[in-house]
């Protein structure tokens, strides 16, 4: 990645602060604003910059300041989730309810249902209040409480809901269209000349934003991806010539079913949309694998193979404008049936598709932990005033992102990167399977 200039890290603020915090006495934990995060980690990264004499490009660091901007006893902040469901929503709704309520003194937190739909003027269904008694026991269940949706709203008819609620903060939680829309806000709200903070916290199961570690729920995907691979890994050893297909998510980005494959040791094949391949290529390598050693476990990421389906039908977009997906799983599952019968090899094709029952599952440990800082700083960021801006973390610190930077774009897994090397080298496939 191309490292950002100074200028586009800069984070826009309402104004200068103007109240102390209600744990200002105890000055401990502020945020050193000097102490800024370095985006670049590798020596290279900073010639350039010293040889000219400035400061290499970093991030404002998150965290809690001695003075803000909002008064937390007389804010009103809302909350919304979009986007597909993923491990982790109800934590980081939790964190920033019990961040509000307690350490801000904030008493009025509206929960906008079902995404951007919730702030439209045509909402079937109102803002619920959020208090610590009603999010008590949300981080030990899947899904979101606020529900979710896909497709944009119209931004002015938002930000008329948004003055109507005197929402003085709103918190985004969701990916890149739904940071997209976040973005589409803060101009709108900045046309005006509104006193209006909005923050976003990264959320996309496939760990495709750029300028963050990793997003959460992604560690549960992983994790629960794993324990499904190792059950197929069963299923495929316990048949002659028995191949288990498993579909994991990943529209753009492989990055799920890369790290699942590097987790469970037992993958043969992982098929990502970095990496084409021609059926041909796969199915050749595939009947010498069970040829040789009589059962296979195969990997495809949903994304993968696309230009495979390329004559299944004219392509169709969902409400976010995003082109839907033919199914890769099902079209390999078939042809890998009709091959090996073809080809006079007796096998047992099973194919498993997860991908819904790993989107709703509560959060891991990890992802729990994760949640509760990234929920935590999106408080800290809104009331110290700052905009525009999502919450993240980068070399081991949570940081502040402007929306700019990441809104409608995707990281994707680098073919020639470690991580792919290490899944060639863990598989044993061929790099090449055209």
């Amino acid at each position: 990645m191309k490292l950002p200039n100074p200028a586009e890290l800069c984070i826009a603020t309402l104004g200068p602060p103007r109240f102390p915090p209600p744990f200002a006495a105890q000055r401990r934990g502020t945020v050193d604003e000097a102490r800024r995060v370095l985006v670049g980690a590798l020596l290279p990264d900073h010639i350039e910059w010293a040889a000219r004499g400035e400061a290499p490009p970093s991030f404002e660091p998150a965290g809690p300041r001695e003075r803000v901007f909002f008064d937390g006893a007389v804010t009103t902040c809302g909350l919304l989730t979009a986007g597909g469901l993923c491990p982790g929503l109800n934590d980081v709704i939790r964190a920033a309810v019990m961040t509000l309520w307690h350490g801000y003194g904030g008493r009025r937190i509206l929960g906008f249902r079902y995404g951007y739909a919730g702030v439209s003027s045509n909402s079937p269904v109102a803002p619920i209040e959020l208090t610590p008694a009603s999010v008590e026991h949300i981080h030990e269940q899947g899904g979101t409480l606020l529900g979710s949706s896909r497709g944009p709203q119209e931004v002015a008819d938002m930000v008329r809901t948004l003055l109507r609620q005197r929402v003085d903060i709103l918190i985004v939680v969701g990916g890149d269209g739904t940071l997209s829309g976040a973005q589409a806000l803060v101009e709108e709200i900045h046309r005006q000349n509104l006193p209006i903070a909005v923050i976003g916290v990264p959320k996309t199961i496939d760990n495709d934003l750029f300028w963050v570690s990793k997003s959460f729920g992604f560690s549960t995907a992983v994790e629960e991806a794993d324990r499904i691979l190792r059950s197929a890994h069963a299923e495929a050893r316990g048949a002659w010539n028995g191949v288990c297909l498993v579909k994991l998510m990943g529209r753009h980005s492989g990055y799920i079913a890369a790290h699942a494959t590097l987790a469970s040791g037992e993958v043969n094949f992982c098929l990502v949309p970095e990496v084409p391949f021609t059926l041909e290529g796969f199915l050749s390598e595939l009947e010498a694998r069970l040829r040789e050693r009589h059962h296979a476990l195969v990997v495809v990421a949903e994304g993968a193979g696309q230009e495979l389906l390329a004559e299944a039908g004219p392509k169709e977009t969902d409400a976010s404008g995003n082109v839907k997906l033919k199914d890769i799983g099902t079209f390999l599952r078939d042809r890998m049936a009709a091959h090996f019968k073809a080809r006079g090899l007796e096998s047992t094709v099973r194919y498993i598709d997860p991908s819904y029952t790993i989107r709703s599952r509560s959060a891991n440990s990890i992802d729990a932990e994760f949640c509760l800082s990234l929920g935590q700083q999106a408080v800290h960021a809104g009331m110290a005033g700052r905009t525009g801006m999502m919450v993240g973390q980068w070399n081991h610190h949570f940081t502040h992102v402007p929306l700019s930077l990441v809104a409608g774009k995707r990281r994707r897994l680098d073919p020639l990167g470690m991580v792919w090397q290490q899944v060639l080298a863990t598989t044993g496939q061929p790099a090449d399977l055209r």
